[in-house]
């Protein structure tokens, strides 16, 4: 997911969109079975990092707008937040699973599945919604609120913790932190970025 530092004229629905797009590269990278296990494990573990961010930088300000802007905007935030929730658990799950273990491909193609359902809701029905539902100028805020989140978040499935603000916006900064510590100090890449580098050493 991109590392940019401003959202510039773009609103969170591009920069949310963008985010889907770099996760489904990512997903049939991995889905194609290539490359060493280390290289599978790295993959997972990238995959992983963006869909956490992702997720708490929507559950901490694009859900909430969501709830305000449209008429069944609570339901439609309870159900995303489910599906989070689900994924997250997976993710719990996949993290700690050897490329080499049959239950790698199986929590992949789960989490797959999920996350590809969850990108259509949004994409079909919420992302359109919520532009035709909200002024440009607060979509726009929440692009910036929403990149910096992405930065200082967590980079690890924490399915215990909450989901909604204000709790979520608090915490999520103190375990983005824990969770880079233990990110620099094992190896383990957190973006693609992070991933390619590796790949060249």
């Amino acid at each position: 997911m991109s590392n940019r530092e401003t959202a510039d004229d773009h609103d969170v629905v591009d920069i949310l969109v963008a985010d889907h797009r770099e996760v489904e590269t990512l997903l049939v990278e991995l889905e194609t079975r290539q490359g060493t296990p280390e290289h599978r494990r790295r993959l997972a573990d990238v995959v992983i990092a963006e869909l956490v961010r992702h997720s708490v930088a929507e559950e901490a300000y694009v859900y909430p707008i969501a709830r305000k802007a449209l008429p069944d905007g609570d339901e439609i935030a309870d159900r995303e937040i489910a599906e989070h929730a689900d994924a997250e658990r997976t993710m719990k799950e996949w993290e700690s699973v050897d490329p080499s273990d049959p239950r790698f491909d199986e929590f992949l193609a789960h989490l797959a599945d999920t996350i590809r359902h969850h990108v259509r809701e949004e994409e079909n029905e919420l992302f359109p919604r919520l532009r035709a539902a909200t002024a440009r100028e607060e979509l726009i805020d929440a692009a910036d609120r929403v990149l910096t989140v992405k930065r200082i978040g967590p980079t690890r499935p924490h399915p215990s913790t909450p989901d909604l603000p204000p709790a979520n916006r608090l915490l999520a900064p103190g375990i983005g932190l824990v969770d880079r510590i233990r990110d620099a100090l094992s190896g383990r890449p957190s973006s693609v970025d992070e991933l390619r580098e590796k790949q060249q050493h």
